[in-house]
């Protein structure tokens, strides 16, 4: 037997128990990896809640990294040893082992630790395509990052400060403000209430060519006034409720702006684009320009009380869990 976490109904921090589950097997094209670090998202805030719907009972859990303990039949590409992380695919990461398909697995270079990687698998690689997809960042550029001092919005602040752009980050409270400051963000802005003014002030009425706004209901529609004539609206998250429906032609009347919901799942469902994101996070990592901050750790059976701190905005940075 192993032990996971499983949640029999939507609900609260509550509905998460720490229970015994089989072993997995792996099956074919799959390995058993035994977990040493998961890491904590908002998305799994939204399975837990209903928010995002998956057959229970579930575990929750996107990203993990570990050790590979065995093989299923045909897998030539992993070894039992190797250092594996990975951060896209089914549910099921607040385990203490997993079968996992190795199409969604990379093995981890030396110089990245396993709470590292758990920390930035999921939120590291979202900001990769961001920020060399999603828009293209320029050296120059000013952009808009939300949520400016959490996992991604932390990785964010320094990938476009590498690259040349300045960034804009909007945070919650003044603590979170020096955080952002000291991760590349040149401008800070506390609360969104007045922020297409400040936006205006900062850029002198330029405005910016991309906002990014994992926040969703409460910002959506400041971000859409932040932006110049074609910008683009990045909306890649719900922390404040889910967007709601948006009229073509307000888009039109802001002056032609572009909208997108993107997901890490489609920018990563190639087996070839999931390893060329996640060579470019290691390699900005390594470098040292890109530093992952595990700002929290909880033991994985206390799953709720890390759920409680995220949802609560108490948490900075990157949180893993520790089975």
């Amino acid at each position: 037997m192993t032990k996971a976490i499983r949640i029999h109904a939507p609900g609260g921090p509550e509905v998460m128990r720490w229970e015994d589950v089989p072993t997995p097997e792996p099956g074919p094209g799959e390995v058993l990896v035994r977990h040493a670090a998961v890491g904590l998202n908002y998305i799994d805030v939204y399975f837990r809640t209903g928010l995002y719907k998956t057959p229970m009972p579930a575990t929750p859990g996107m990203e993990a990294s570990g050790t590979v303990l065995a093989l299923g039949p045909g897998v030539t590409e992993f070894a039992v040893g190797d250092r594996v992380a990975y951060g896209t695919g089914a549910v099921g990461a607040y385990a203490t082992e997993r079968a996992v398909p190795v199409d969604r697995l990379v093995k981890l270079p030396d110089g990245i630790g396993f709470e590292t990687a758990a920390a930035m698998m999921l939120q590291g690689m979202t900001a990769q395509y961001l920020v060399r997809r999603t828009h293209r960042v320029q050296k120059g550029e000013t952009i808009v990052v939300h949520a400016a001092a959490g996992g991604v919005g932390l990785i964010l602040c320094q990938w476009a400060k590498h690259i040349g752009a300045s960034v804009i980050g909007v945070v919650s409270t003044e603590a979170k403000a020096e955080l952002a400051r000291a991760h590349g963000a040149e401008h800070v802005v506390v609360g969104h209430a007045d922020l297409p003014a400040q936006v205006k002030r900062i850029t002198g009425g330029a405005m910016v060519p991309v906002v990014y706004d994992s926040v969703g209901k409460d910002t959506f529609m400041g971000s859409l006034d932040c932006l110049a004539p074609l910008g683009l609206m990045v909306t890649y998250g719900n922390a404040s409720g889910p967007v709601p429906p948006v009229e073509p032609a307000l888009l039109a009347a802001k002056g032609s702006l572009y909208l997108t919901r993107p997901t890490l799942a489609t920018y990563a469902a190639k087996r070839a684009d999931l390893l060329a994101t996640a060579n470019d996070l290691f390699d900005v990592v390594k470098s040292g320009a890109v530093k992952i901050r595990v700002n929290q750790t909880f033991p994985l059976s206390d799953a709720a009380a890390a759920h409680i701190a995220l949802e609560s905005r108490k948490t900075t940075g990157s949180t893993v869990l520790i089975p």
